[in-house]
């Protein structure tokens, strides 16, 4: 892959810092640790690593509430830390992404403290202040994802303050001219620093409706999501009118035209709107909007082969000359092989479904853990540190579980993640799946994860080729890479069962079974896949 376009078909590894390797033994995970991980994660054949966030915070919400965006919090360490983490994947040939928290801030961060003051002060309008209505309750009836309605009253200005997650998280006002700038001023200081590139956390969030209209009422059938279920009154609205608002295209825009300044960065937008992948559609269109977009589509309880295809084909129905990137898992949900896998860490189910992601048309953010086919932590009520869980306890328990630290060294203190207790407990399931465990079984989940990733390399058709979906039996899904009038055909059986495919009307070229997954054969006309077995081909 060029220069410019490493990131089309890139495989992107998200680390989630406090939990990847603790270097200091203060039980939380730190820039030191990520260098000390670099040549492991080198191993597994990625292209870059998606860090989330590391900046100074008051960690309540754990790095997403910002209050400094320049500098790095005392927890994972100093800046001198972070431009050697750059040096290091640098001369492995990683690229490094990092988490860029534009729609709001901390209540922490300077710009707040000021503008809280008094309506007239220099960052007066850098937030989303509002009147109360007569009677003195919220503007309107927007609510927060984290519970509760979405605004919070501010005695030293009489007014209210927006905030679509914690209320320790205020919303910028995008509508001022010198807050965005003040963003992209933030936005270049890394880019000076040499990253090379920035996965935009909740970009649809951005901008608000100036009128501040009500949010309509969302119909009971209708109101899903990951966390937005019934338990939580955040799926009652269609969320028109703060987020996703018509200029956040503008913004997007602004952005981008600052980044090509970079040869090489790029950006990754995290969508969650109305319609997601319409959102994903719109906001990759053309060359000067985002590189690429993801969305939680595959990241639900949905798991059949029809939902991935309706899925896929929806966004690629629209996406035009966009690009996509794919995720199964990451910080904010259920880890995969418990949501999909119904809490069996079946070795071939986890070989298939990071098979299965890597061989989609798009990019692909593969989360820590993945490679060892981690399942989700049982964690007790009291162990719990997210503030969602916290809330929402016991119908939804929170982030916790998929964020639990890295178990290194099966029989080492603490799995070999810190010689002290870590910020989250470490399950004895995780230990017994530790990376040394594994490293030396060439049938290990870990071993055909990188198997996987070297393979596919070498499969142009599968980094950049176009995809069309074929038809299967119920538990398989089918489709056909293309490249330069190379093609080959992708099979993928989701179920428990052995199944097979109709071979009729291909014509073989040649079977691919060197990528580490379980791999079914053709026998006569028919290709037999045995549970969780995947099929490669060149056709012709």
């Amino acid at each position: 892959m060029g220069q410019v376009t490493w990131w089309r078909g890139g495989i992107i590894y998200q680390v989630y810092p406090r939990s990847l390797m603790d270097s200091n033994d203060d039980g939380v995970g730190d820039l030191q640790g990520i260098i000390a991980k670099l040549d492991y994660i080198s191993s597994l054949n990625v292209d870059a690593i998606w860090i989330s966030p590391f900046f100074k915070s008051p960690m309540k919400d754990f790095g997403y509430d910002i209050s400094d965006y320049r500098d790095i919090d005392p927890m994972f360490g100093t800046m001198a830390d972070f431009d050697e983490l750059i040096t290091k994947a640098h001369s492995l040939n990683i690229k490094i992404i990092i988490d860029q928290v534009l729609s709001h801030t901390s209540d922490q961060h300077a710009w707040f403290q000021e503008s809280r003051q008094n309506r007239t002060n220099s960052k007066a309008d850098w937030y989303v202040w509002a009147d109360p209505k007569d009677d003195g309750s919220a503007p309107n009836n927007w609510l927060a994802i984290f519970g509760g309605c979405a605004w919070e009253w501010e005695p030293r200005r009489q007014q209210y303050y927006l905030h679509n997650f914690l209320k320790s998280q205020p919303d910028l006002n995008f509508h001022c001219d010198d807050l965005r700038q003040a963003v992209l001023d933030n936005v270049e200081f890394w880019l000076k620093k040499g990253v090379d590139g920035f996965r935009l956390d909740a970009i649809t969030f951005c901008y608000h409706d100036e009128l501040l209209r009500d949010n309509p009422a969302k119909p009971k059938g209708q109101r899903q999501g990951r966390g937005f279920s019934e338990d939580n009154p955040y799926a009652y609205q269609y969320h028109y009118y703060n987020n996703t608002r018509p200029q956040t295209v503008g913004f997007i825009e602004e952005l981008r035209a600052l980044i090509n300044r970079y040869p090489g960065a790029v950006t990754l937008g995290e969508v969650s709107s109305e319609d997601s992948l319409a959102t994903m559609a719109e906001y990759t269109q053309g060359d000067d909007r985002l590189h690429m977009a993801y969305s939680f589509e595959l990241l639900t309880d949905d798991f059949s082969a029809a939902y991935i295809r309706q899925t896929v084909e929806e966004l690629e129905a629209s996406i035009g000359n966009g690009w996509p990137c794919w995720a199964i898992g990451n910080h904010d949900v259920q880890r995969v092989v418990t949501r999909w896998g119904k809490g069996e860490s079946n070795p071939d189910l986890v070989k298939m479904l990071n098979g299965m992601l890597f061989s989609l048309r798009g990019s692909v953010c593969s989360y820590q853990g993945e490679e060892l086919g981690l399942t989700e932590a049982p964690i007790e009520f009291e162990q719990l540190q997210d503030p969602f869980g916290i809330a929402f306890w016991p119908m939804f328990k929170g982030r916790d579980g998929c964020r639990t630290p890295m178990p290194w060294s099966k029989d080492a203190i603490q799995a070999g993640f810190s010689n002290v207790a870590p910020w989250l407990p470490i399950p004895s399931a995780h230990a017994e799946n530790a990376v040394d465990a594994q490293e030396h079984n060439a049938q290990s989940t870990l071993n055909s994860y990188r198997r996987f990733l070297a393979w596919r390399k070498q499969q142009p058709v599968l980094v950049s080729g176009d995809i069309r979906f074929v038809e299967a039996n119920v538990s398989i899904l089918a489709f056909e890479r293309e490249l330069a009038g190379n093609k080959m055909l992708v099979l993928f059986n989701l179920s428990e069962q052995s199944t097979s495919f109709d071979f009729d009307g291909y014509q073989l070229n040649a079977e691919l079974n060197e990528h580490g997954l379980l791999a079914g054969k053709l026998v006569g006309n028919t290709i037999e896949l045995p549970p969780f077995a995947s099929y490669f081909a060149n056709i012709k």
